[in-house]
């Protein structure tokens, strides 16, 4: 008879940040004061979960502009957008709220900054997540993108007295380490930010992988397939040698996996909502588990406020 797992170990913290709530609610709030429809361009947060949750709710995803009505209330997703978009948004004279997480926005300030004094800047990234075509779309020009150590021999910046380091802030904090180690190898002079750019959520959701880890038998993260941040969680399990699993709900946990493994980690991405954890924990439950316990890990306490104009009418 095979084993079955006995016990679920939850990593601390997990699921949304202060970023994905702040972003979510924005919309909520918007469709209460405004009422149907409420024009969001891209996900608002790559979670399938959410997106259709907001769908039902009167929320209209668009990718082009075109597609929203002369006069409409139009969010900005969580990623942010380029200098180009927020243009054209404005000259077409919607009500815009943006919804950029104020993180992804301090890269965005810093980049602006910089760019006055004369920089040029090499961005780690992934080529077409939003959040990268955010931050690469503040400038016209020089701003390179490195995805992988190999990038970094091949860009070739106009000048290299004046550089900047910038980064996705969803990425693995090794691997942006790794790259941004191979940057400074070949540009010596290179600015780095003053703090890592890679938000506070994505560095503590992987450092409580990296501890939860040793401890299991098999990683499961819930997760979809889009989310930088959770498809780095995963990675993060695997590097470390456990075999590990990302489902964006409950539906795709395969009885399979769990064969010959007793103890479950369980994490979720930062724009995972806890009712798919939950859903999660009971399937795995229905398998044979049958205590969960909550590892310890830090405390999150940051909460970003809304944009002005959200408040409801007394």
């Amino acid at each position: 008879m095979s084993v079955m797992p006995s016990e679920i170990l939850l990593a601390e913290p997990r699921g949304f940040c202060a970023g994905v709530d702040r972003a979510i609610e924005i919309v909520e709030k918007a469709l209460a004061k405004f009422g149907r429809p409420i024009y969001v361009r891209h996900e608002i947060v790559h979670n399938t979960y959410v997106v259709n949750d907001l769908k039902a709710r009167g929320a209209i995803f668009i990718e082009d502009l075109d597609e929203v009505p002369a006069g409409a209330t139009l969010v900005f997703s969580a990623h942010g957008v380029s200098q180009a978009i927020q243009r054209e948004a404005e000259r077409r004279g919607f009500q815009i709220f943006d919804a950029t997480c104020p993180l992804v926005t301090k890269v965005h300030v810093e980049v602006a900054k910089l760019h006055k004094e004369g920089f040029e800047f090499i961005m780690i990234g992934h080529k077409g997540h939003p959040e990268v075509e955010g931050t690469m779309g503040q400038l016209d020009s020089g701003i390179h993108l490195v995805e992988d150590v190999a990038d970094v021999a091949r860009i070739q910046p106009r000048q290299t007295n004046k550089l900047a380091v910038v980064t996705q802030t969803t990425l693995s904090v090794d691997d942006a380490a790794d790259i941004t180690a191979a940057v400074v190898a070949r540009f010596p002079l290179i600015k780095k930010p003053k703090m890592q750019d890679i938000c506070y959520a994505t560095q503590n959701r992987q450092d409580a992988v990296k501890v939860m880890s040793p401890q299991v038998d098999i990683v499961i993260v819930v997760g979809s397939p889009t989310s930088s941040n959770s498809n780095r969680l995963r990675e993060v399990a695997h590097k470390l040698g456990t075999e590990s699993y990302m489902v964006d709900n409950a539906d795709e946990l395969q009885p399979a996996w769990f064969e010959g493994r007793s103890r479950v980690g369980l994490t979720a991405g930062a724009s995972a909502p806890e009712v798919l954890v939950k859903a999660v924990i009971d399937r795995i439950k229905a398998l044979g588990a049958v205590s969960v316990r909550k590892m310890d890990g830090i405390e999150e306490t940051v909460k970003f406020p809304l944009p002005k104009g959200l408040k409801l009418d007394a």
